[in-house]
């Protein structure tokens, strides 16, 4: 489990106007519009190079990496991306969050869980390895956030559920998520069940069933229309006596 923190540099700028005008002139530019807040401090608007953003974003510890925020005015601080937005048809960078870290108080955050090792339910019997959980929420020193978390499932048979309670992790990060939520587990392989040529035709030829309450609505509208002439010439026969 790697607690590895990458050094980055981000640079921003201050925003004057905060306007959808503005934002898009910005975007125009080459940049993008970001909130910087946290630590006690006013949070401020500013602008950031988007190149920069998407290679903390794709680094190893992604989303989760501390790096050293640099505004331009003076002010370097410790800064992490709490949140992102993409455009949903070219995937451009739209907008982000930044918050300022302090180094000695806890965070709480979301880590990946990676899976290592096969399975002894799938080598051995034949099985499926299904991931239920693919992260989970800690809390520790920013120092010590974990890249990632390794789930190792060699010894997983079928009947066994790995839970958050398995994953290895040392006294510096605390588990958040409820112990006893399944990580993993290997499940059978589903029968797909294929229907015979015979079967098929028969199914092809019969034709199909013509549901009850139709046909007795049918019935009695013919016997209706059976018994009109009937009830017309009787009334006939009355007036005439």
């Amino acid at each position: 489990m790697a607690t590895t923190i990458e050094q980055n540099t981000l640079e921003a700028r201050p925003r004057r106007s905060v306007t959808k005008n503005d934002a898009r002139r910005v975007r125009r530019e080459g940049k993008i519009p970001a909130v910087v807040y946290g630590a006690g401090k006013d949070s401020l608007s500013v602008t950031v190079d988007p190149r920069h953003v998407s290679r903390i974003l794709h680094s190893e510890t992604g989303h989760n990496t501390i790096f050293d925020l640099t505004l331009d005015g003076g002010e370097h601080t410790k800064a992490m991306i709490v949140d992102w937005q993409y455009e949903p048809i070219k995937g451009n960078l739209l907008h982000i969050d930044l918050k300022r870290i302090a180094m000695d108080r806890a965070l709480r955050v979301n880590v990946p869980i990676f899976l290592v090792g096969e399975a002894a339910g799938v080598k051995q019997e034949g099985g499926i390895l299904e991931q239920m959980l693919r992260e989970v929420e800690v809390e520790c020193l920013p120092a010590d956030i974990p890249s990632h978390i390794d789930a190792d499932v060699a010894e997983l048979t079928f009947g066994k559920v790995l839970r958050v309670s398995d994953l290895p992790h040392s006294d510096k990060v605390k588990f958040l998520t409820d112990q006893n939520q399944p990580v993993a587990h290997v499940t059978s392989v589903k029968e797909e069940v294929v229907a015979t040529p015979e079967a098929a035709a028969a199914e092809v030829g019969a034709a199909p069933a013509e549901p009850e309450v139709i046909k007795k609505g049918k019935q009695e509208t013919e016997e209706g229309a059976e018994a009109a002439p009937e009830k017309a010439e009787k009334a006939e026969k009355k007036e005439k006596k």
